[in-house]
């Protein structure tokens, strides 16, 4: 049994396994249906539990798409839902969802939550999201340029346009020092990444730079990321943020400095970060980033049920 909760914590060799067996599940599937399981059937009479207190629609999909695809069920909870909203312990919580489940995936609100669910439940516990990490996220991105750009991500330079001290982006940094690729960031003063993560990216040998424009970071670049300036239950002045991004959208003349086979991604919903123009534009892969989630995601549950070898 295996937890999957940050990047940064997971050896560079087990993350290669989960990409490497996600390609190859998803090659075996051109004549499955959706809900059609894969031949091996592997987790068989498996319950995924999963719980969100925050909104999903990717993660939720891909999730139940993922276990039901692998052989197994899954039952989808709100937290506000639970007698955790009223009164019942975390650790009680953790001990029945132990009792009927044999995976957990939570999209928390807090990681403080998700570490006391991790030390008191005694099955596989995912991180489907929390306010400093998106590691599922960027594990399939990662999957996606791999397979489009058909290269190690080692061999090419990635850029984040946008709010650099997000959940997303602190996956990518981790993700960086993992797969030892370039990443460069622009944005705009004081929303730099999180310094102490920073810290622990240059003492692993991060190739990180940081711009506070959009031109630099992005030229030469074999893919753009950006992200919603104002994120999901971001507590801000909001019109206040948006006038400070106004000049780090992503638009045609940005993607004109990276490469002309540069790929565009984003991992949803949009905001006006992004034009149109790019959004729906040739360079664009947000829909193949979106499905691909289903096939990494079947192979982290493989990996923390054990399976991978």
């Amino acid at each position: 049994m295996k937890h999957f909760l940050y990047i940064k914590d997971i050896p560079t060799s087990d993350l290669k396994k989960i990409l490497l067996d996600a390609k190859k599940r998803k090659s075996k599937r051109t004549k499955l249906s959706t809900l059609e399981p894969d031949k091996d059937n592997p987790l068989k009479g498996k319950l995924l539990v999963q719980m969100f207190e925050k909104s999903s629609t990717r993660t939720r999909l891909s999730f139940y798409l993922a276990i039901r695809q692998l052989g197994g069920g899954a039952l989808t909870l709100r937290s506000n839902e639970l007698h955790l909203a009223k009164g019942e312990s975390l650790a009680d919580t953790a001990k029945i969802l132990s009792t009927y489940g044999n995976a957990f995936m939570l999209r928390t609100d807090s990681d403080e939550k998700l570490k006391k669910f991790k030390k008191n439940i005694t099955i596989p516990i995912i991180n489907g999201l929390s306010p400093s990490s998106h590691p599922t996220q960027v594990l399939s991105d990662i999957f996606t340029i791999e397979e489009i750009k058909r290269k190690s991500i080692s061999k090419l330079k990635i850029c984040w346009i946008g709010d650099a001290n997000n959940n997303v982006i602190n996956s990518l940094i981790e993700a960086s020092v993992k797969f030892s690729f370039k990443l460069n960031i622009g944005c705009p003063k004081k929303y730099e990444p999180n310094k102490y993560l920073l810290k622990w990216a240059k003492k692993n040998n991060a190739k990180i730079k940081i711009f506070n424009d959009t031109k630099n970071p992005a030229k030469g670049s074999d893919v753009v990321f950006t992200d919603k300036v104002i994120s999901l239950n971001d507590k801000v002045n909001k019109a206040k943020k948006l006038r400070k991004f106004k000049n780090f959208k992503v638009d045609k003349n940005v993607m004109s400095y990276a490469k002309k086979d540069a790929i565009f991604l984003h991992c949803l919903p949009r905001g006006s970060e992004v034009s149109n123009e790019v959004f729906l534009g040739k360079q664009s892969k947000v829909w193949e980033q979106a499905l691909n989630r289903v096939y990494v995601q079947k192979s982290i549950l493989l990996y923390c049920f054990g399976i991978l070898r």
